[in-house]
């Protein structure tokens, strides 16, 4: 239980495939398990997670592709149709409209907070992906694709899409990443 090392093997890939070392139930379960316990302000539960597999997986980048009317090119979006899932992220803007009314004082930073924790638990997700030996890439194609999503899976309305995350098995390792002079980042104080 290392959470450096668990970030540490994170990372973005691109080159997936279908082919997952773990059951399909064992991801759907870590995901489940993961959005249970990321926090969120006011215990808001504002996060919404749809996770597609095979057929569903497939059409979802088909569809991704043909809003964009050629525009990105198929190479890429097939490289996210390789893998085995897409992960997407939204928030339930019904539920920030809620606390927003209800704690009027702090109605600006919901949406916020909303991102947050969203943020929090993409990271989460792609952390624990890895750890079952799964690669993953973050994308964000919205808003193009907001409205195809969500009548292609029959989403609510309110739920705002923030993310898409393509996750199969590793084909290859990304190239290695150089250290940064994280001081230019992190200032102590004592």
């Amino acid at each position: 239980m290392n959470i450096i090392k668990s970030l540490e093997s994170r990372r973005t890939y691109y080159n997936i495939s279908k082919d997952i070392p773990v059951l399909t139930e064992e991801v759907e379960s870590a995901i489940k398990s993961v959005t249970e316990l990321v926090p969120d302000a006011f215990n808001m539960k504002s996060a919404r997670v749809f996770v597609a597999f095979g057929d569903k997986h497939d059409l979802l980048w088909d569809e991704i592709y043909n809003a964009f009317n050629g525009d990105v090119p198929r190479e890429k979006i097939d490289s996210f149709k390789a893998g085995a899932g897409t992960v997407l992220f939204f928030y339930d803007n019904s539920t920030v409209k809620g606390l927003q009314e209800k704690f009027e004082l702090y109605a600006d930073n919901f949406p916020v907070w909303a991102n947050q924790a969203n943020g929090m638990l993409q990271l989460s997700v792609w952390s624990v992906l890895r750890e079952l030996g799964i690669g993953a890439s973050l994308q964000h194609y919205n808003p193009v694709i907001d409205e195809k999503v969500k009548k292609l899976f029959d989403i609510p309305e309110d739920y705002v899409l923030l993310a898409q995350m393509p996750f199969g098995g590793i084909v290859s390792e990304p190239d290695k990443k150089e250290k940064e002079d994280i001081s230019k980042r992190v200032v102590i104080l004592k």
